[in-house]
C-alpha cells in the first residue's frame, strides 16, 4: 500500500504495540461497527491484505446445539475479510461487501480464530475481489470457510 494509511489502519498502527492496545482497538472497532462488535472480536494482527481476529466462546453466542451460532461465525469471517481488504485498498478507493457465503465444516466451540489473506489492490479501479477467511478452533481444526466478494472502486 502506498501513501498514507486509511483511518482504521492508522488507528491500529498507533495502538497495537501499546499495553492493552489491541483490546482498545477492538473495542473502538466494535463501537464503530456495532453489529460486528456484538461478537466481541479481538483483532490480533492487521496489515494490508492480512487480518487475524479471535472470538471467545460465550453463552450469548451459543445455539441450541451448544456450539457457536452460525451467524456469529459468519460475522467473524466477514469482519476479518473486511479488515484485510479495507486496510489494503488505495486511499482514493472504497470497498463494499457485494456477496457473502459460508461453508460450515464442524461445530465451533472454544476460542475461534479467523485468518484472512487477500490480494492488495494496486488501484482504485472498479473491480470485485473474492476474499476467503478460514475459521479454526484452538486445536487448529477448520470450523468454517467464508467467501466474501468485495467490490473495490473509486471513493466518490
Amino acid at each position: 500500500m502506498s501513501g498514507k494509511p486509511n483511518a482504521i489502519y492508522a488507528r491500529w498502527l498507533s495502538l497495537k504495540d501499546k499495553p492493552g492496545g489491541k483490546r482498545l482497538f477492538s473495542f473502538l472497532l466494535g463501537r464503530m461497527v456495532p453489529y460486528s462488535g456484538s461478537i466481541s472480536p479481538r483483532v490480533e494482527e492487521l496489515e494490508p491484505g492480512r487480518c487475524v481476529v479471535t472470538m471467545h466462546d460465550r453463552g450469548k453466542l451459543r445455539n441450541h446445539l451448544n456450539s457457536i451460532h452460525a451467524v456469529a461465525l459468519m460475522n467473524l469471517g466477514e469482519l476479518s475479510s473486511g479488515l484485510a481488504i479495507i486496510t489494503a485498498i488505495p486511499p482514493d478507493a472504497r470497498g463494499i461487501l457485494a456477496g457473502l457465503s459460508i461453508e460450515y465444516l464442524k461445530k465451533g466451540r472454544g476460542t475461534l480464530k479467523a485468518v484472512c489473506q487477500c490480494p492488495v489492490p494496486a488501484t482504485s479501479e472498479r473491480r470485485e475481489y473474492e476474499v476467503v477467511a478460514e475459521i479454526s478452533d484452538r486445536d487448529g481444526e477448520a470450523v468454517a470457510r467464508i467467501k466474501a466478494r468485495w467490490l473495490v472502486g473509486p471513493n466518490n
